[in-house]
């Protein structure tokens, strides 16, 4: 069953909500025990969307990063959950330069087979079915079918607004010696990851930490437009297999058609 109708519109109401406070002086900005920060706008969207999806499929636990105290011990057992991300990109979000979005996806087997990334401010929604294999994007023109590219010249990679160092820097040198032309763009939240399932970009190396809840919806929509998701070793990202809700250091893949493996390979990386 594909409830990304259902979820799309839960995104739009959450993103509805977080625009409210947006348009406020007063974020509300508290800092979590993991030092990042958590504001209004994360509540108010958490809220909306643990009520939406609890009645839309109360079968269906939801695991959010706002209710993340869930223990293991009960996670262990989900085969089918929600992951939610109800404001990815805090930190934009406080900064106001409107790269966040609403990020809701369908766990099954630990593989995302279904997600949608909203992007409020834009009024933009990405979504992805990998059971269909069917992805697209939604703006006020309409609705577009979205697929990966052919490698093309230049390469284009879309890297972290805020989270670079040594690995990546690393990676770009490897990818200097294979391409001539190199073109980077720098982004926050998973509008990268996006960037790829469109066709706008062929590689997101994202060799810094991120959170499960932060990648989720957005990998649905890269493998249903044709992409792929995976680690360092270059297998597929998957979740809920342990305690710990970090994901490994991974790459966003376009063309899969490509040799990636023979490039990346060379990447020295210490995760």
């Amino acid at each position: 069953m594909s409830y990304l109708d259902e979820l799309a519109q839960i995104a739009r109401n959450a993103g509805q909500a977080i625009l409210e406070v947006y348009g406020e002086e007063d974020f509300g900005v508290e800092t979590k025990d993991d030092d990042s920060p958590l504001t209004r706008a994360d509540l108010a969207a958490h809220r909306i969307i643990v009520a939406s999806l609890n009645e839309l499929a109360p079968e269906i636990p939801v695991l959010s990063e706002e209710s993340d105290d869930i223990p293991y011990e009960t996670r262990s057992t989900w085969t089918r959950y929600f992951l939610v991300d109800p404001l990815d990109g805090t930190k934009e979000f406080i900064n106001r330069n409107g790269e966040f979005t609403v990020n809701i996806a369908l766990i099954e087997d630990g593989v995302p087979v279904q997600g949608v990334v909203f992007v409020p401010v834009k009024d933009v929604l990405y979504a992805g079915d990998q059971t269909s294999d069917t992805a697209y994007v939604e703006t006020a023109e309409g609705r577009t079918a979205i697929s990966i590219r052919a490698v093309a010249s230049p390469l284009t990679i879309v890297a972290s607004r805020r989270h670079g160092g040594e690995a990546l820097t690393a990676c770009l040198e490897v990818l200097g010696r294979h391409f001539d032309d190199i073109d980077t763009t720098n982004m926050g939240s998973s509008l990268k990851l996006c960037l790829v399932a469109e066709g706008k970009a062929d590689l997101y190396p994202r060799l810094a930490p991120t959170s499960e809840w932060d990648t989720a919806a957005a990998q649905a929509v890269v493998e249903a437009a044709g992409g792929r998701v995976v680690d360092t070793d270059l297998q597929p990202l998957r979740y809920n297999t342990k305690a710990n809700i970090l994901n490994p250091f991974f790459y966003v893949l376009g063309d899969t058609a490509f040799d990636w493996q023979a490039i990346l390979s060379q990447v020295e990386i210490s995760s």
